[in-house]
């Protein structure tokens, strides 16, 4: 299978008109997922690359997000990361198929170790920050830990932004060519605090200068097809209030603060 390269303006031009109107096949159902999650064959012009194709009409319905919206914030997410330039975020478009409009992302077929994930507790690797004490059905010790990366700590200040509910160590994605990606973005954006992530390495962290650069000249209002106006107002306030406090927000102590489950 060819795929349509990420780099220059021409590839992701080409790439976003595959993703939105390429003929799409479904391959299969990515069974351990909350909502309908398809991945799917994208072909046109000569390419084919593959997606995530998250319909509308396959979301469950949840008590704290208006139903029916999840697709829209996967979108939005992929919107703040390519305004800020951070390319945090799998390029993801909104289009039709063959079960009604929803969410398309395009997949990662390479992916290395990612690096999150829990460890003997008594191995945890050099650079490596623990976040949690955690023992297997043995009884033997481990930890949840993330590695100390600049990029983590980007996706760490990406993810207090969109308020992400659910960032899982499965939701980061390590590439062989250095770079790194957050995935699953369906439970963002809401306008009380619900950010759960296993990134809590980074508590109390100073926000790095070019991050913080990047943050006050982003523009919330590229959101206003996506998110109801609240929500948009609402990341548009925790941005000033991240970057007046120029440090990462500590752990919540009122609710859970790592997603279940955290892998």
């Amino acid at each position: 299978m060819s795929t349509t390269p990420l780099d220059g303006d021409g590839g992701r031009a080409e790439l976003g008109r595959l993703l939105r109107d390429a003929e799409m096949e479904i391959e299969g159902r990515l069974i351990e997922a909350s909502n309908t999650t398809l991945r799917v064959i994208l072909s046109g012009g000569g390419r084919t690359v593959r997606a995530v194709y998250k319909p509308v009409r396959g979301e469950r319905p949840l008590w704290d997000f208006p139903h029916g919206t999840l697709a829209a914030r996967e979108v939005a997410a992929y919107a703040v990361s390519d305004a800020l330039g951070w390319d945090l975020v799998p390029y993801t478009v909104m289009r039709d198929g063959p079960l009604g409009p929803g969410s398309c992302q395009l997949w990662l077929d390479d992916v290395s170790e990612p690096p999150v994930d829990f460890v003997p507790a008594d191995e945890l690797p050099q650079g490596w920050l623990p976040i949690a004490a955690a023992e297997d059905e043995d009884g033997r010790p481990y930890l949840l830990a993330h590695a100390d990366d600049p990029r983590l700590a980007r996706l760490a200040a990406f993810d207090t932004v969109i308020n992400n509910a659910d960032r899982k160590g499965g939701h980061v994605l390590a590439t062989p060519d250095q770079r790194l990606y957050g995935v699953d973005h369906g439970i963002c954006f809401h306008t009380d605090d619900k950010l759960r992530t296993v990134l809590w390495g980074f508590a109390g962290r100073a926000v790095a200068p070019d991050v913080a650069t990047a943050l006050r000249t982003f523009d919330p209002g590229v959101l206003d097809s996506l998110l109801a106006p609240a929500e948009v107002d609402a990341l548009g306030t925790r941005i000033k209030h991240l970057v007046a406090d120029g440090r990462l927000p500590q752990p919540p102590e009122d609710r859970h603060a790592i997603p279940w489950p955290p892998i």
